[in-house]
């Protein structure tokens, strides 16, 4: 019987540098292979990391043939997501896609159709998820501890516009036009990047009390500000759910919004620090009895998501169930997320 599970990483960014790290005192999971067109980049993984040189690749394609990888995590700028997706579908291979999965609906609504009856795990990578403090808010909302949410705010943000100079005196960054995260054609921009974390725990909190209806969610009150190189900078929503409950989402290059989370209920409230790195996260409760819990990590908070994934595929249990992403639920959030950029 299989006892670990074997990834490959295309696309060696900086988040997949630390991705790769998370392998580390992991049973269950192994990086076994590597794919970069960037040789430099290949050399320092590989050095790093002791992969073997027969599984380090300068060529993605010659990885997704490689038949001892079990798991192709893509880590690609967001306007190729889509393209390896179906390549990964094609040769069979299970999937972890960086966030966000497509650059539009049109594309995740296509992969749905194409990994119909195929038999592959296929998820969005929100680490966030997996990790301890994202499963404790879900069990004190569940268990009633401040009723039933109304509503919510999440951020995600921080000005990355603005660097101090050797005086300790802010300047203003000048806009790299070749970064993705500037750049439209690859998917930059603030609600793709950022956007999309809050967007996901919107929709998350509002199905611990009732079955989320993605069409019938608005998106109300949008503000952007919008860079020279005509992606959005700061971004601004307020989600209107069904039942009553509504959340208010931001997301910025150009401000330190912080990643803090406030979930408001009908007899009290959850504040959540650290929202997306924990490591620790802070859980502030405010109600019948006020409480307050300080959660760690283990290693890093990428740790969780390859070590529970890997789980699902060694038990054959393909259907994407909380923490993992369903292909539903990442076709509702985009759809939330193109209303949004619109």
């Amino acid at each position: 019987m299989k006892q670990n599970i074997n990834w490959g990483i295309i696309g060696l960014g900086k988040v997949a540098t630390v991705f790769a790290e998370s392998f580390k005192g992991l049973e269950n999971a192994k990086l076994m292979s590597i794919s970069s067109k960037n040789q430099h980049k290949l050399k320092i993984f590989k050095g790093k990391l002791h992969i073997n040189q027969k599984y380090c690749f300068d060529n993605y394609e010659d990885l997704l043939n490689c038949a001892d990888v079990d798991i192709v995590y893509i880590a690609l700028p967001n306007s190729l997501h889509h393209e390896w997706i179906v390549k990964c579908i094609e040769k069979k291979k299970n999937i972890l896609v960086e966030k966000p999965a497509t650059m539009n609906l049109d594309e995740i609504e296509d992969i749905k159709i194409k990994l119909n009856n195929k038999k592959l795990f296929f998820t969005e990578a929100f680490m966030y998820r997996y990790a301890p403090h994202i499963s404790k808010l879900i069990e004190l909302i569940k268990t009633d501890k401040i009723g039933r949410p109304v509503s919510m705010e999440s951020n995600f943000g921080k000005n990355i516009l603005i660097k101090k100079n050797i005086f300790g005196f802010n300047k203003k960054k000048k806009i790299d036009e070749e970064n993705r995260i500037y750049n439209k054609e690859l998917g930059g921009g603030a609600i793709l990047d950022l956007g999309c974390y809050p967007v996901s725990l919107s929709t998350l909190i509002a199905s611990t009390f009732s079955n989320v209806n993605y069409d019938k969610i608005k998106v109300l009150e949008k503000s952007k500000e919008i860079g020279i190189t005509d992606v959005d900078l700061d971004s601004y929503a307020k989600l209107e759910f069904e039942k009553d409950f509504t959340s208010k989402i931001r997301a910025s290059f150009s401000k330190d919004l912080g990643d803090t989370t406030i979930v408001i209920g009908t007899k009290g409230k959850i504040t959540i620090k650290n929202t997306w790195h924990a490591n620790p996260a802070t859980i502030i409760i405010e109600g019948e009895t006020d409480q307050k819990l300080e959660i760690d990590c283990k290693n890093n908070i990428y740790s969780y998501e390859i070590e529970s994934i890997s789980k699902s595929i060694l038990n054959k249990s393909l259907e994407s169930n909380f923490p993992n992403l369903s292909i539903d639920e990442i076709i509702g959030n985009t759809k939330i997320l193109e209303k949004w950029l619109s």
